[in-house]
């Protein structure tokens, strides 16, 4: 068996002393990012994402405005 390691840029932290293992979960919450990004305008491209969407916000806009209406005594 071939213990070698492999040379190769280290910038996935698995070095803890390399002086790139502190941009491992930079680049981890860049590449989330991106993947949140992606879905979010794939289901807004979809008829039916589109439509949930704005039906929940419209719910949650709904019952904000029903507990700042109590809050203040409207009603």
């Amino acid at each position: 068996m071939d213990t070698k390691k492999t040379e190769h840029s280290n910038l996935d932290g698995g070095d803890p002393a390399s002086p790139w293992s502190g941009f491992a979960e930079v680049s981890e919450a860049i590449r989330d990012n991106r993947l949140m990004e992606y879905r979010i305008k794939k289901s807004w491209a979809d008829p039916w994402g589109q439509k949930l969407t704005v039906a929940g916000l419209a719910v949650i806009l709904g019952v904000f405005l029903f507990l700042a209406g109590a809050s203040f005594g409207f009603w």
